[in-house]
């Protein structure tokens, strides 16, 4: 017996219909991704740049979930302990959904804005400022470059 034969066949629907049907609900759930927040598998960790450091000892955890167009597009949840640094952008632009915790960010020649547990926002290409983590944070990364 072979796999076609073993498809349920809704009336009116040939076999292969059912099979092409099948399969496009295989493609779009490629298409498709859940972004888990408590990820049960180990980060990566690393810590800032030296050059970047402007105070503390912060210490990251990375925990990628998805990557398309040739490592271009990225998205995971990332983790990042007290302490500030300097941000730049270049040429990526990052939006940020904040899970858990306090940050502040002031933008060169802005004022601070504080981001916590709900917040989104977007750090456009060209952004430089200060990243200081005031409570570990958790959040929800989506990068562009």
């Amino acid at each position: 017996m072979s796999l076609v034969e073993l498809d349920p066949v809704t009336p009116g629907m040939s076999v292969l219909d059912s099979h092409r049907s099948r399969n496009q609900q295989r493609k779009s759930m490629s298409l498709l991704k859940t972004i888990d927040t408590d990820p049960s598998f180990a980060p990566s960790e690393s810590g800032p740049l030296p050059e970047r450091l402007i105070s503390g000892d912060p210490t990251y955890k990375t925990w990628a979930q998805d990557t398309a167009r040739e490592g271009t597009i990225n998205t995971g949840v990332w983790e990042a302990t007290p302490g500030e640094t300097r941000s730049i952008k270049g040429e990526t632009f990052e939006f940020c959904h904040i899970l858990s915790g306090v940050i502040e960010l002031t933008p060169e020649g802005g004022e601070p804005v504080i981001y916590k547990a709900g917040d989104s926002f977007v750090m456009k290409p060209g952004y430089v400022g200060v990243w200081k983590t005031i409570e570990t944070v958790r959040k929800i990364y989506l990068t562009v470059s």
